[in-house]
């Protein structure tokens, strides 16, 4: 704490990221990162652009990159917002479509479970909002957000529950609220659902965010990109522009470009989580445990026999990360990211001989 915080500051409750610990090696199964290393290609790029250009800053406007994806997707480079990592596409999108103050009238709408970076952007931009309470299952209630609000952001599939929202429940929602900005925040749209990307062109007010942090492989690159239409891409730009020009550097457009051109690396890579992860989801639910039906590249599980935080206790004792969340509805869940095959492999065992010792102590 110190004396010199701004009054805002002091109020704030920031984001905690997963646990990095450096006291041994661990698996981990906290942060839902790629358990497979980035395409050859974009390593590769990155060398070759490790050059003198360094001394240069790079393009402001990121048009070599926007071009690429904008052809991915068949869409026009104008409608392609690039940041630096999706997190920063989100609090840029905080300030650009979001009234500040109670005195705007209208809250801003997200799921009472969900990305817990949300409230911490609201809280910093003075964003009046609302949280949306997840049926028991933890579906997402459509109709309760045909509702006058400041607008709507919602992961798809949601986090930390991995559920997935089909396309024409995102639709209705975004039909429903033709005067407000929906952002669809889609990190982990790659690992089994269908993106509602195809329909910007026909709703001025959806917004969809992506990371390549995810499903490219590329966390450590920090890159992401927000697809809507020009007058939302425009405006996003005018925040990006009075904060730093500069978002993106030239080894991460290097690398992003290739990472978009090597289809069948991507496609590959995805798979195999995906495989593995209805693999492991299959055993645990074998064992007994309750898995969410998840669309992303981690589950949710809760124990039948173990409470969260001591399954949580023994994992790490194991030398496994899990993530554990200590909130009203969901403390006694763990998300587990999906590694590679082996380490699922032995994720899954542990859990195995961590019921056997419970079930022998009963």
């Amino acid at each position: 704490m110190s004396k010199f915080w701004s009054e805002r500051v002091w109020n704030l409750e920031p984001y905690v990221p997963g646990e990095q610990p450096k006291d041994k090696k661990y698996i981990k199964l906290n942060t839902n990162e790629n358990p497979y290393p980035p395409s050859p290609r974009v390593l590769k790029a990155i060398k070759e652009t490790c050059n003198s250009d360094l001394r240069l800053y790079p393009d402001p406007e990121c048009e070599s990159l926007r071009e690429t994806i904008a052809d991915y997707y068949g869409l026009k480079k104008e409608q392609i917002f690039i940041g630096n990592g999706s997190d920063e596409l989100l609090a840029f999108s905080f300030m650009a479509f979001f009234n500040p103050g109670e005195s705007a009238g209208k809250p801003v709408l997200f799921p009472d479970i969900t990305y817990s970076f949300y409230p911490v952007y609201a809280s910093l931009f003075n964003v009046d909002y609302e949280t949306v309470a997840l049926d028991e299952d933890f579906s997402v209630p459509v109709e309760k957000f045909y509702r006058e609000n400041g607008g709507i952001i919602l992961p798809n599939p949601n986090a930390p529950t991995g559920k997935y929202l089909p396309v024409e429940s995102i639709l209705s929602i975004v039909e429903k609220n033709p005067d407000s900005v929906v952002i669809i925040d889609e990190a982990y749209i790659d690992f089994g659902g269908r993106s509602v990307i195809p329909f910007i062109k026909q709703y001025p007010n959806l917004l969809v965010i992506h990371t390549l942090s995810k499903s490219r492989s590329l966390a450590g690159l920090r890159l992401g990109y927000a697809l809507g239409s020009e007058e939302l891409i425009q405006g996003l730009d005018r925040v990006k522009n009075s904060f730093n020009s500069y978002t993106v550097d030239r080894l991460a457009v290097a690398g992003a470009i290739e990472a978009f051109k090597d289809e069948e690396y991507f496609q590959e890579t995805r798979k195999r989580i995906m495989e593995t992860r209805d693999r492991v989801t299959k055993s645990l639910k074998s064992m007994g445990f309750e898995v969410t039906d998840s669309k992303a590249n981690f589950i949710f599980i809760k124990s039948p026999l173990v409470d969260a935080l001591t399954l949580f206790q023994k994992l790490k004792e194991e030398g496994i990360l899990a993530r554990h969340f200590n909130k009203p509805r969901i403390s006694n869940y763990l998300r587990v990211s999906i590694g590679s095959e082996e380490e699922m492999d032995f994720f899954v065992n542990v859990m195995s001989r961590i019921l056997e010792e419970f079930n022998n102590q009963m």
